[in-house]
């Protein structure tokens, strides 16, 4: 007979399979009771979650810990729960501590809520924390070359720069049409028919080289004269520089765009602060200003296309402004008040020019 039809022999077999499985039963459990065993650390943990504490939360860093109360806070706020308690703020103005609610400063009587100085703290957090009147002019000119850049290649295609050696400085250069519908200053008594000609030209620019050069000096020199006379007062020179270099080219009857006639005033500005201050050190920043002058005088003659009386009406206008004009940030309550009233009237009138330019393309298209 077979060995596998013995009930006796398939008995046994059973029997051994079953002491078999008890061992190994076991041998796991001693695997997973000996205390440094990875494997008994991750099944006691998984066969304990439910009955056994899992040790007690981490806690929050004081930063994230801060941030969920200002959201717990808002919430609060929003469906009717207790508001934070007011907090005492700075005057815009002079900067002094005041109460949370009053609405004027004590000590030098400008409103909390309104006004320039108020306007002008709040737009101050919209923009850089340093030199913000450099840096809103490069993005204004930046914007407006992309632009005019973009218009010129859709109406007549994108050229490339003429041969010989002044072709790169015709790369990425803006059509002429263009520029006169985006407000470069033209002869006269156009510019004086629209004067937001003299204002626009200072913001626009013919060419790629003609950007990146005066924005490589724009961003030479801004910053430092933006820290002397404050932003607000910086702005107000920029603008009235251009104007005055364009009315000379307009009376000339050139056709003329670009910053440098801006950048020529705050040279001239640099030039007139030497002449009212002593010193060695003075002497050495006339001397380079005066270097500057005659490399720029002679690149004016021996490259086509340069309005060197814008530069020269720019030079003269940012000189005169610069002997008129105290060389440092204003101090007394009275003179914050006169250069927020110049800075916002310069940005009032660079608005007006921008909105009457975009008024002019929506009627033309």
């Amino acid at each position: 007979m077979s060995s596998d039809n013995d009930p006796s022999r398939a008995e046994q077999n059973r029997k051994t399979i079953f002491n078999c499985g008890l061992d190994l039963g076991d041998r796991l459990a001693g695997l997973t009771q000996f205390p440094g065993s990875l494997v008994s650390t991750h099944l006691r943990y998984y066969r304990n979650a439910t009955i056994f504490s899992q040790g007690t939360l981490l806690a929050l860093s004081p930063r994230l810990r801060y941030k969920f109360d200002r959201i717990r806070e808002k919430f609060s706020g929003i469906f009717g729960g207790p508001r934070e308690a007011p907090r005492p703020k700075l005057c815009p103005s002079c900067g002094t501590l005041v109460g949370a609610s009053a609405t004027k400063c004590h000590h030098c009587g400008a409103s909390m809520n309104f006004g320039m100085a108020a306007a002008s703290r709040s737009l101050s957090r919209l923009l850089p924390t340093t030199s913000p009147a450099t840096y809103g002019i490069l993005s204004l000119s930046c914007l407006l070359y992309g632009a005019s850049l973009l218009a010129t290649v859709r109406g007549s295609g994108f050229q490339a720069p003429g041969g010989g050696f002044f072709g790169i400085f015709n790369l990425g250069a803006i059509n002429g049409v263009v520029l006169q519908r985006l407000g470069a200053s033209l002869p006269w008594p156009i510019d004086l028919v629209q004067p937001w000609r003299l204002v626009m030209a200072s913001f626009l620019h013919g060419s790629l080289m003609h950007i990146g050069f005066n924005m490589w000096v724009l961003m030479d020199i801004g910053p430092q004269i933006e820290e002397l006379y404050g932003s607000a007062r910086y702005f107000f020179i920029y603008v009235v520089a251009g104007i005055g270099g364009y009315i000379l080219s307009g009376l000339v009857g050139h056709f003329s765009v670009g910053g440098s006639a801006s950048l020529l005033g705050l040279i001239g500005l640099l030039l007139a602060v030497t002449t009212k201050r002593s010193g060695a050190s003075m002497q050495m920043l006339r001397s380079q200003l005066i270097k500057w002058l005659i490399y720029i005088a002679i690149m004016g003659f021996v490259i086509s296309g340069i309005d060197n009386l814008a530069h020269l009406g720019g030079l003269i206008s940012g000189f005169a402004l610069g002997k008129l004009m105290v060389d440092r940030p204003p101090m007394s309550q009275q003179e914050r008040t006169r250069a927020d009233l110049l800075g916002w009237t310069t940005a009032i009138v660079v608005i007006t020019s921008l909105g009457i330019v975009a008024y002019g393309l929506f009627q033309v298209s």
